[in-house]
């Protein structure tokens, strides 16, 4: 390591606190599908923020809209109207087909305020007594007390005990222990119809399928989780699009304004209906420059076509990690993902796999141990995409 990365280490260590596990390099700047380093190393960012910065990094559009709006309006709070929030929300809440939108600043936070609604709507508009959670193994909502809570990965639960009651986790891909687990305290399923933390696990249509069909036969709600996989990561807007499922409540975050902290509860007209003035508020959630910039997403997706893009360079990556399981049989197990979240599962720990492609000057992760995810920004160069292919193949060879 250099003596800059060295320097920027220890600074960090002496006044952060310790809960990331970072990677061994500073990044001092990102464009498109590029990151420089400390030393000027350039990478290729198959990550993007973690699902975050689906435009790529620094564009000039997006710059552009946040200076203008800086010198007009910043902040002011919930308590005034204001036409770049509902300018967004008309746009968002049409491309999704639902009624009502409540922005926040996070994930965590958006499942949070999903939770809530659940709860409320069903003891003020349904009138029963209903507050329980039930969530999926291997899910991921969140680091706050109730979405951890909901997460189904035992690890992110230690030494935060006592958990908040009220939620429940059922297998993955058992319709029968769902439907068994549902009982008169039940408000709501929560679910990732493709996990991300999980290892990039892709529901099947027939258990997602299964999934509405008994939330709309016990009259709870289903809830989708987009977090990671909306704003057009899977080659539809929504991942649910694919299944052809009607959610109830969607949750968003992540990519709604590309590197800036927005989050999202998008809801139908009669769910949001659980929510009244006072019931549920955030200071910061949809401020001008946040809601300015992800209106200015939206257009840059329409414009360019990235979410049919995000499909058609899906497809062939995805091809092109199943060729690497079939040429590395004894290392590899599969690959699998929808659009431009795929996983390379492989039968060993794969964290030295991960190291070998750092070294190699590509950034993407390795979660549940043995699963290399890649989440590259949409507008990622299908040469990038192909260079990071060949990257494996070579250290798979070696």
């Amino acid at each position: 390591m250099s003596d800059k990365f060295n320097t920027l280490k220890a600074r960090t260590e002496s006044v952060l606190c310790n809960t990331y596990g970072r990677y061994p390099m500073g990044i001092t700047k990102a464009v498109g599908s590029r990151l420089t380093d400390l030393d000027g190393r350039e990478y290729v960012d198959l990550l993007a923020g973690i699902a975050v910065c689906n435009l790529g990094h620094s564009r000039p559009e997006i710059a552009r809209v946040m200076a203008e709006q800086a010198q007009k309006l910043v902040h002011v709070s919930n308590l005034f109207y204001q036409e770049e929030q509902v300018a967004y929300a008309e746009e968002l809440t049409k491309w999704m087909g639902l009624g009502k939108a409540f922005f926040c600043n996070s994930g965590a936070e958006a499942n949070e305020g999903a939770i809530k609604l659940a709860r409320r709507y069903m003891r003020t508009i349904k009138k029963r007594d209903a507050y329980e959670i039930v969530t999926l193994d291997g899910s991921f909502h969140g680091r706050t007390l109730a979405t951890l809570t909901a997460t189904g990965q035992p690890k992110v639960k230690e030494y935060f005990g006592p958990l908040p009651e009220g939620f429940v986790t059922v297998p993955w891909n058992d319709p029968a222990a769902l439907d068994k687990a549902i009982t008169d305290k039940t408000a709501a399923v929560l679910v990732e119809l493709i996990q991300g933390e999980g290892g990039v696990r892709p529901m099947s249509t027939e258990y997602a399928v299964a999934v509405e069909r008994i939330c709309r036969d016990k009259d709870v709600l289903l809830m989708v989780d987009e977090i990671q996989t909306g704003m057009g990561r899977t080659g539809n807007f929504m991942a649910y699009q694919h299944y052809g499922l009607s959610p109830d409540v969607v949750t968003l975050a992540k990519g709604l304004a590309n590197g800036l902290p927005m989050g999202a509860v998008v809801a139908t007209d009669d769910a949001a209906a659980g929510f009244a003035p006072g019931a549920h508020a955030t200071t910061f959630g949809g401020g001008g420059v946040i809601t300015a910039v992800a209106l200015e997403v939206l257009r840059i997706m329409k414009d360019e076509d990235l979410v049919n893009r995000a499909r058609t360079e899906g497809q062939h990556f995805l091809g092109r990690l199943h060729d690497l399981v079939d040429e590395f049989p004894d290392k590899l197990e599969e690959a699998r993902g929808v659009g431009l979240i795929c996983g390379l599962v492989f039968k060993e720990p794969a964290a030295w796999a991960w190291q070998a492609m750092l070294a190699k000057g590509f950034v993407l992760n390795c979660t549940q141990e043995r699963v290399l995810r890649f989440l590259p920004p949409l507008s990622t160069p299908r040469a990038d995409l192909d260079a990071a292919v060949e990257a494996l193949r070579e250290i798979l060879s070696a």
